[in-house]
């Protein structure tokens, strides 16, 4: 079974960065795409990033184009969400997530993924 394991939230200024880190255990060698959502209270989870989890083409919603940015570490098994230009209404919780299936397009949608991290406070604050 694949854990993955986020570490990086916290308590942020407008304007200010973060980021984010989520490393993935067990059987990894099978997994084809890593991604980052996030979850507000009273919303539903929100996709945020994706990309090709043996590295290179990536995707991002549009809310957070030019200002975040998704990346991956071969070596450590680890993605990365890089946070930039934070605004209030980032604040969230933010979950890594990862999927062994194939597709023939991006995953958006939380059904697509089969693993879950344990999701990690962003707070950003005015």
């Amino acid at each position: 079974q694949v854990q993955l394991v986020e570490s990086g939230g916290g308590l942020v200024q407008a304007g200010g960065s973060l980021r984010l880190s989520c490393t993935a255990s067990g059987p990894t060698y099978n997994l084809y795409v890593g991604g980052w959502f996030r979850q507000a209270p009273g919303n539903e989870r929100e996709f945020v990033a994706a990309i090709m989890w043996s590295g290179g083409t990536s995707a991002s919603s549009d809310s957070v184009k030019g200002r975040f940015t998704i990346s991956r570490d071969n070596a450590k098994n680890t993605i990365y969400l890089q946070m930039n230009s934070l605004k209030p209404e980032d604040t969230a919780v933010y979950y890594c997530a990862a999927s062994s299936r194939r597709s023939m397009t991006w995953k958006t949608s939380p059904t697509a993924y089969e693993y879950w991290g344990q999701g990690t406070q962003v707070t950003v604050s005015s």
